[in-house]
Formats: structure tokens, C-alpha cells, sequence
């Protein structure tokens, strides 16, 4: 299934009536199952008090459940407000590492302007798994997950405070 396709099933589900955590799972789903590069996909939300908790995953079991802004791949990419495409993990000296089998990572911020929402985080078991292509795919349905959390923030996430 192509980034088009995903988007569409999330406006389908979405103007169905699906909540946001059903949009979330359903996103990483179908991310997942797009490419078999991918082989952990998740998202981490950014709370008020600057830590990413995971959300929904498919993959292997992670020891990190909560991230602070700043530490890691994922944490990084916050604090730099930027998407984060790292070819080589060994090569990033605050890497955490959620597998030992884990070559390259991919972090792609869902946000609405200066307001980060969460981000989608993929990693692959192949050095440089993430061409152009592939980034600008992740990129759309982050962009599409932007305009549900716009739509749908939780009362214990006020956008407000996302701000970084």
C-alpha cells in the first residue's frame, strides 16, 4: 500500500468516526506492511512535560517506553524540531538502541508549524534503508496525522503546550 492509499484509509476512518488512537495504530499498521525495509514502526507523542511516550508499535518489545527531548534519535529530533534520517546508527554517539539488529532509523515529526504533535519512528535492519522516496511517503501520512491530531487533541495534550 502506497502513502496515497494509507492517507485515504485515514480519512476514510476518520470521517467514519475513528478516534485518534485507532488512526494512530492503524497508521503504523499499514506504514509497517508498506515496505519490508521497515522492520519497527512506531510512534512516540510528546507530553507537556517534554517526554515522548510510545504509542502504538509493531516490531519487538522496546525498553523505551519514555523518551526525553533530547536523548537519542528520537529525542534529538524534537530538540532540533527537524526529521532525523540516520543511515548508520552505530555512527551517532547518543544512539539508543531498542535492537541489536537495527542498522538504520528514520524519525519523521508530525506537527502543524511550530506545534509537535508526536513523531513516527521506523528502524531497519539495513544500513541506509531510507531513500528520498520513502522518506517523502512517511512524510505525507505524518502530514495527514498532523491534520487528525489538529482535529482531535486530547484534553491531557493541549496543543498549547506542545509547543517546543
Amino acid at each position: 500500500m502506497h502513502n496515497d492509499q494509507i492517507c485515504q484509509n485515514l480519512t476514510r476512518m476518520e470521517q467514519e468516526g475513528a478516534n485518534l488512537e485507532k488512526l494512530l495504530a492503524t497508521a503504523v499498521e499499514l506504514l509497517h506492511n508498506s515496505n519490508p525495509r521497515f522492520h519497527w514502526t512506531g510512534i512516540y507523542e510528546l507530553y507537556p512535560d517534554n517526554v515522548l511516550r510510545l504509542g502504538p508499535f509493531i516490531g519487538s518489545p522496546t525498553d523505551h517506553v519514555f523518551i526525553a527531548v533530547g536523548k537519542g534519535i528520537c529525542g534529538t529530533a524534537i530538540a532540533q524540531k527537524r526529521n532525523l534520517n540516520i543511515p548508520d546508527v552505530n555512527r551517532v554517539a547518543n544512539y539508543l538502541a531498542c535492537s541489536s539488529s537495527t542498522r538504520s532509523e528514520l524519525v519523521v515529526l508530525i506537527r502543524a508549524g511550530e506545534t509537535i504533535f508526536a513523531q513516527i519512528d521506523i528502524d531497519s535492519h539495513e544500513f541506509n534503508a531510507f531513500d528520498p522516496v520513502t522518506v517523502r511517503q512517511v512524510e505525507l501520512v505524518a502530514e495527514r496525522l498532523a491534520q487528525a491530531y489538529q482535529k482531535q487533541h486530547r484534553p491531557d495534550q493541549p496543543s498549547e503546550s506542545r509547543k517546543t
